[in-house]
């Protein structure tokens, strides 16, 4: 019966980089159930990141980015020999459980993910996470707009409001009602890193009897992500 499992041989080269970005599966109703704080509750971002932490440690990516309910793994050492159908249930579903376990609530429908595997070239990585870093900037400015207009106007009238309204349409309205974008929190304009980083220990060389600077690895959760540029991941070994 084995031969009858749809797409169980579509597999990447195992040799190349993939990304894989988890989305949540209706976290829109998954925020109402939980009452999360809008137009960004701080405890579901910690959440995030640490299902972002959880899923580093299991697979070693090389970049974890995440914002609202999306997280992209960019991977050079691909699992399961690359097989698709393997990667995306499996990811998902660890994910999904690693949410579960670090949100630790009572849930009305039990969270999920869903998993898709985009093969990318190295050209295409800075181009793949400006356009998500970008998609998060939208969605912050929208959030903070549309929750703006619900405190001031009922929900049908601020929705109707906020059609056909562009950014920088949206980015005028809250500055002039003294909300300014500027000033928020980092990561609600550019998103969450995971990524590894060196520090610079410093010890002592008993045998030449002088000081020694080496450098150790260790996984850093950025909060405060810059724009993504080439030297970011230039320095990040991704990018010659």
């Amino acid at each position: 019966m084995k031969e009858y499992e749809v797409y169980s041989s579509l597999k990447v080269p195992i040799n190349s980089k993939i990304i894989v970005r988890l989305d949540g599966r209706n976290f829109h109703q998954l925020a109402r159930d939980l009452n999360l704080i809008k137009p960004y509750d701080e405890n579901f971002y910690k959440v995030l990141s640490k299902v972002c932490e959880d899923l580093f440690k299991e697979f070693s990516p090389i970049f974890i980015y995440a914002f609202s309910d999306e997280i992209s793994l960019l991977l050079d050492n691909i699992p399961f020999n690359g097989r698709i159908e393997k990667i995306d249930s499996v990811m998902a579903s660890f994910a999904s459980s690693s949410f579960v376990i670090n949100y630790n609530a009572k849930f009305k429908k039990p969270p999920s993910f869903d998993s898709r595997v985009i093969p990318i070239s190295d050209d295409d990585v800075l181009e793949y996470f400006k356009w998500r870093q970008d998609e998060s900037w939208r969605n912050c400015v929208n959030s903070h707009g549309i929750f703006h207009l619900r405190s001031n106007y009922p929900e049908n009238l601020s929705n109707n409001k906020i059609k056909g309204m562009n950014l920088s349409d949206i980015h005028e309205l809250l500055f002039q009602n003294g909300i300014n974008l500027n000033d928020i929190d980092t990561y609600k304009k550019r998103g969450i890193g995971v990524y590894r980083k060196n520090k610079k220990v410093v010890g002592f060389n008993k045998k030449e009897n002088k000081k020694q600077i080496s450098y150790r690895s260790y996984v850093c959760t950025d909060w405060n992500l810059p724009k993504f540029n080439k030297e970011f991941f230039k320095n990040m070994g991704v990018l010659k």
